[in-house]
């Protein structure tokens, strides 16, 4: 990456600096992790509970070193034919139409079966060339030409057969192409590259191998009280700091889903567009969906909202 790169990311405490301007508060660990993939030229597989910053850490990250954000979302089933490259078949159909018009000037001047079959093959290694050849996101990442920031999102949803095609690319930043050859990451330019994974299943240990690691956490209050500052700065600070300990307090709840960052932050708009000014039981009720996403943990909390709101109001 380029000396302007070199610059946004020469220490932990730059890193933090450049986040918190693009309003993405960061902790210690978390600048640790940038700085060290940079540097070390290592992917980092991100883990931790959903919505709690990981996707958006690769966007700020771009945004921070002004390069684009190349996005991979995994699923099961996903292939090289929707993560790496596939050939134009439209394409590809349309020239063997061509083909078949002008086959007797193709033809022409061979003698017996071999010639012709010779001038054939000729055609067909044209076929499976770089013409026809259609990027997908992990070949685009590898040819942006100024960098780029490859986010490779939810990689616990794929399959371990897509975890085996990763491999090539986290290790060595290249992918083989059969008909084609390996293709490589100028050496200057490697895409920097963050998988996301919400611990849906055990990610295996050879792609855990090739990244550094990084988990985060729910945020602790001081943390989730300058995210909100940072994200929402509209918010008064005593309804701020009300809403985020009653956030504190549902995360001690047995619920399904326990409230995230995005929910967090999702909430604390909604209380400046409802014209919050202190955090009251029926409010409360009346926006729980906006912080939880299932009905049977709406109802458990429900019968605890006035102490949890009386806490958040004492304590604040």
């Amino acid at each position: 990456m380029s000396i302007k790169h070199e610059d946004k990311l020469s220490s932990v405490e730059v890193i933090q600096q450049h986040f918190e301007e693009k309003h993405y508060i960061c902790s210690l660990q978390i600048a640790t992790a940038i700085f060290l993939a940079y540097h070390l030229e290592k992917p980092i597989l991100i883990e931790g509970p959903p919505g709690v910053g990981k996707t958006e850490l690769a966007k700020t990250t771009a945004t921070v070193l002004d390069l684009p954000c190349i996005r991979l979302q995994c699923y099961e089933g996903l292939d090289e034919s929707k993560a790496i490259y596939e050939w134009k078949y439209g394409k590809q159909l349309l020239y063997t139409q061509v083909l078949k018009e002008t086959l007797s000037d193709i033809l022409e001047g061979a003698k017996g079966l071999k010639d012709s079959v010779a001038k054939l093959h000729e055609f067909g290694d044209i076929f499976f060339s770089e013409d026809f050849l259609e990027p997908r996101p992990l070949l685009k990442a590898l040819r942006e030409e100024e960098g780029c920031v490859l986010l490779i999102d939810e990689v616990d949803k794929s399959d371990h057969e897509f975890e085996s095609l990763l491999l090539e690319l986290l290790s060595d930043f290249q992918v083989s192409i059969p008909e084609i050859g390996t293709i490589h990451a100028l050496p200057e330019h490697k895409p920097l590259v963050l998988l996301t994974s919400n611990n849906t299943r055990e990610i295996s240990d050879a792609l855990k191998r090739r990244c550094l690691h990084l988990y985060i956490p729910f945020p602790d209050v001081a943390l989730e009280r300058r995210i909100i500052q940072a994200r929402v700065p509209e918010i008064p600070e005593k309804l701020r700091n009300q809403l985020v300990t009653f956030i504190q307090e549902l995360r001690e709840m047995d619920l399904k889903k326990l409230p995230a960052i995005s929910e967090t932050i999702d909430w604390a708009r909604t209380l400046i567009l409802l014209h919050t000014e202190v955090l009251d039981p029926d409010l409360v009720r009346q926006t729980l969906n906006v912080i939880l996403k299932f009905q049977e943990d709406i109802e458990s909390v429900e019968a605890e909202i006035q102490g949890v709101t009386n806490k958040a109001l004492k304590e604040n």
